[in-house]
C-alpha cells in the first residue's frame, strides 16, 4: 500500500518585517532615487509628494522612519515635523536643499533626528536611515547593570526608553534620550563627569559620524524645555567651553547656563 504524503506546505520560521520609510519630497526624481535605495536595502518604501499628504501617511499607518524633505510647497518639511511631534515620536531624517545652519538648526530644535543636505548620495541617507532605526530599535535587556538608572527626581528606564522626572514621564525623542542617558552614564556619585560635544557625538552616533556640534546643542536645548516645563530645571549643566553634564536634578534652578 503506498505511503501517504502529506503535501501541506511547512511553516517557515517568521522572518522580521522591514522597515517602513516614508519618503517625502516634491520632487519625484529625489523620490524615486530614494525608493531606489531603501528598496535595495530591503526596506518597504511608502511616498508622499508634500507635507499633507506626509501627515495623512502617518496617520494611515505610523511608518518607522520619515525621510522628510525641508523646502516643498502648501507646508514645508519645518511645519511637518512640528505637527508630527505634536502627537508622535516617529523618527525624522530631514532633507535639506540649502546648507543653511539655521534650517539644520531649527529642525533639530523641532525633533528632528538627522538631517542630510543636497545634493547627496542615496547610500548615504539610507546609511544614515540605518543609523537612527539601530538606535530606535528595541534593544536586548544586557545582562549586567539594572535598565532603569534614578538620579535625584529623573529616572531613566533603559528598557522601556522612558524619562520620568518626579513620577511624570517626559517625551523624549532617539537622540534626546540617547543623550541624557550618556550623561546619566558619566555620574559617579552625586556628581556629573564633563562630556564634551564631541565625546557625545561619539556615544550618541558612533565615531566619526558628521555632525556639528550645533546639533548637540540643540538637542539640550529640547532636554532642557521638556524637563523644565515639567518642573526640572537643573537636569543638564554648561561648562563653557568645555561641554555638558548631568545636574543635580533637584528641583532647583541649578546652573544650566544659556551660552550654549
Amino acid at each position: 500500500m503506498p505511503c501517504a504524503i502529506d503535501l501541506a506546505p511547512l511553516t517557515a520560521p517568521s522572518a522580521p518585517m522591514p522597515h517602513t520609510v516614508l519618503v517625502v519630497d516634491d520632487d519625484p526624481h529625489i523620490r524615486a532615487l530614494l525608493v531606489f535605495a531603501f528598496e535595495k536595502a530591503g526596506m518597504a518604501v511608502r511616498e508622499a509628494a508634500d507635507g499633507e499628504e506626509a501627515l495623512a501617511e502617518v496617520a494611515r499607518a505610523a511608518p518607522d522612519l520619515v525621510v522628510l524633505d525641508i523646502n516643498m510647497p502648501r507646508m514645508d518639511g519645518l511645519e511637518v515635523c512640528r505637527r508630527l511631534r505634536a502627537t508622535s515620536e516617529v523618527p525624522v531624517l530631514f532633507l535639506s536643499s540649502r546648507d543653511e545652519e539655521f534650517d539644520r538648526v531649527l529642525g533639530i530644535e523641532l525633533g528632528a533626528d538627522d538631517y542630510v543636505v543636497k545634493p547627496f548620495s542615496p547610500r548615504e541617507v539610507v546609511a544614515r536611515a540605518n543609523a537612527i532605526l539601530r538606535r530606535s530599535a528595541p534593544r536586548a535587556a544586557p545582562p549586567a547593570p539594572a535598565a532603569t538608572r534614578d538620579h535625584g527626581l529623573l529616572t531613566l528606564d533603559a528598557e522601556g526608553w522612558t524619562a520620568h522626572w518626579a513620577g511624570t514621564e517626559v517625551p523624549l525623542t532617539v537622540s534626546e534620550f540617547n543623550l541624557l542617558k550618556a550623561l546619566a552614564n558619566a555620574v559617579s556619585g552625586s556628581q556629573g563627569r564633563i562630556l564634551s560635544r564631541d565625546q557625545l557625538i561619539d556615544q550618541i552616533h558612533g565615531p566619526g559620524f558628521a555632525i556639528t556640534d550645533r546639533t548637540i546643542d540643540s538637542h539640550i536645548r529640547n532636554l532642557r524645555r521638556k524637563f523644565a516645563a515639567a518642573g526640572g530645571h537643573d537636569v543638564v549643566e554648561t561648562k563653557a567651553g568645555v561641554g555638558y553634564r548631568l545636574g543635580g536634578c533637584t528641583g532647583g534652578p541649578g546652573a544650566s547656563k544659556s551660552g550654549d
